[in-house]
Formats: structure tokens, C-alpha cells, sequence
């Protein structure tokens, strides 16, 4: 499943360097997460790093993508391999 920022976000920029698929980009009026490119750190971490750094606690799972463990990392190894 992809994550995604919800409203509460403050646009203080933490999440942006620690994702390791670059899917966090900044947006207007906050920054959003692309699911095509988010493996919730599967494959590279082994918790959501974006989660752990962010002081508002706005990263939430999106309901519209739902992945499985497999194919999070099946998407990690196709961005990375």
C-alpha cells in the first residue's frame, strides 16, 4: 500500500530526503506522495522512514493503493534493479 500526506502536513520538508524512491515532492499547499513510486521503504528499510520523521504525523495509508509486502518490494526492485 502507498502512503499519502494528508492536510495537517506543514511543509517542513523532513520526509523529502529520507525517502529512498524520491516519491515525496513538494506540492501546493503541501507536499504529496507519489504512489507509483512509494514502497512504503519495502525493499530498502524496514519501516516507512517518511512516518518516522514527520513531526505532524500526516503520512497516513491511502486507501486507493493497497500492495501487498510482495508487491511493494517487486515495485522497489523495478525502480531499483
Amino acid at each position: 500500500m502507498s502512503l499519502l500526506i494528508d492536510d495537517n502536513c506543514t511543509s517542513c520538508d523532513a520526509c523529502v530526503p529520507v525517502c529512498p524512491n524520491k516519491a515525496i515532492t513538494a506540492a501546493n499547499p503541501y507536499y504529496v506522495i507519489d504512489a507509483l513510486l512509494c514502497t512504503e521503504c519495502v525493499g530498502a528499510e524496514d519501516e516507512p522512514q517518511c512516518m518516522l520523521v514527520c513531526p505532524a504525523d500526516c503520512i497516513v495509508d491511502d486507501p486507493d493503493f493497497r500492495e501487498s509486502k510482495q508487491e511493494l518490494l517487486e515495485k522497489y526492485e523495478g525502480l531499483h534493479g
